[in-house]
């Protein structure tokens, strides 16, 4: 008994002596959600891990909170797409950041927390574009799976129907974009608690991400006529391919804004269940951050060296191009530390042809390939 009061005390003193950035950084460890990647195949009410293990939608043994569940089980199939959709966004952050001293690394865990690392403890640049990615992810799985019928409440958006130009007419399928909006709006917002700049910055991040799926919409048509002729079309909105979507989201990446609590406002008639609080440019000469834009309360680390507290892997043994004035150059790439270069045997396919029906046959190249790794 008297162990555990001496215990309860000096909890209570150290959280009184630890800097408040401390305490929210643990706080902040990324979205359990995320775990939905390590399931195998999963089914609408219960996930595979990649053991083989059941792991079955209930309090005790799931990636998602009650509210996460709740909608899930709601709209019958979404769970495949949820799984799809954070796979595809960790392939794509891959993708955007291979050529980078953070080049997006992953983990596997017993839970989502541990799949970005502990970048996630920072609300950085990376932190940022993370989870719009992941959001982003959500919502453009959620609209295709609608358009294909593989969600029971949802089908393809028929709102744009009937004539509409003067040789087009609405028709076909359009990818049901609102819907995905809103679904990954109350799926990937609901992870989220807090009431602190991180809680909005993470908020912000995520509706990013989703509106670039959204505004980035186009139209798509079919001719329709006797021998060919395009005498009318019929169009529908097909979403942007993902990858259109992740080079964007770098783009803001690159030009995320710094954001800190601003003082405007009386936070006595803020709402109920509303921040009493509003973002605002951490350099008061810069402009206020769009809802399209990416915001960061804190610097990023400088990635050069192994740094597990920041989740930084380092840049030892990293490939660069040593022709490159970039941040894929090996002098920013190996931090200065210089690099080692060496002569390597490639071997790929060459001289690809296709024979009917319905083979490709290459040869197998082989060729002598310089190759620069860090120091």
């Amino acid at each position: 008994m008297l162990y555990a009061k001496l215990s309860s005390i000096f909890v209570l003193l150290l959280m009184c002596c630890v800097p408040q950035a401390v305490v929210t950084a643990k706080r902040h460890r990324g979205s359990k959600w995320w775990g939905v990647v390590n399931a195998g195949a999963p089914s609408n009410n219960v996930l595979v891990n990649a053991k083989g293990d059941p792991v079955f939608l209930d309090a005790r043994q799931q990636p998602f909170n009650r509210r996460q569940r709740r909608l899930v089980r709601k709209n019958a199939g979404s769970l495949v797409a949820i799984a799809k959709g954070t796979q595809r966004a960790i392939n794509e952050c891959k993708h955007q950041f291979k050529e980078r001293r953070w080049n997006c690394p992953t983990y596997d865990g017993d839970h989502g927390k541990a799949t970005f690392g502990n970048i996630l403890r920072k609300g950085c640049r990376e932190t940022a574009f993370i989870y719009a990615i992941t959001s982003a992810g959500v919502g453009h799985t959620i609209a295709r799976a609608c358009s294909e019928g593989s969600i029971q409440t949802c089908t393809c958006d028929y709102s744009k129907r009937g004539p509409s130009g003067r040789d087009w007419e609405w028709g076909g399928c359009s990818d049901n974009v609102q819907f995905g909006y809103k679904f990954s709006r109350r799926f990937v917002d609901a992870a989220e608690k807090g009431k602190d700049i991180r809680y909005k910055m993470n908020l912000h991040n995520n509706n990013a991400g989703r509106l670039h799926v959204n505004t980035e919409m186009r139209q798509e048509c079919k001719c329709h006529g006797m021998s060919g002729s395009c005498t009318v079309k019929t169009c529908w909105m097909r979403l942007p391919s993902f990858r259109e979507v992740g080079t964007l989201l770098k783009d803001r990446f690159d030009g995320a804004s710094r954001v800190t609590i601003g003082n405007r406002g009386n936070s006595n008639r803020a709402p109920r269940g509303k921040l009493k609080f509003e973002m605002e440019t951490y350099n008061k000469n810069h402009k206020p951050p769009t809802r399209r834009d990416l915001v960061y309360i804190d610097n990023s680390p400088d990635f050069c060296a192994v740094d597990p507290t920041s989740g930084s892997e380092g840049t030892l043994g990293r490939q660069c191009n040593a022709t490159s004035i970039g941040v894929d150059g090996c002098d920013l790439m190996c931090c200065g530390r210089g690099y080692r270069s060496e002569e390597r045997e490639v071997v790929e396919r060459c001289s690809c042809t296709f024979h009917w029906c319905c083979q490709v046959k290459c040869e197998i190249c082989r060729s002598k390939k310089m190759v620069h790794t860090c120091l």
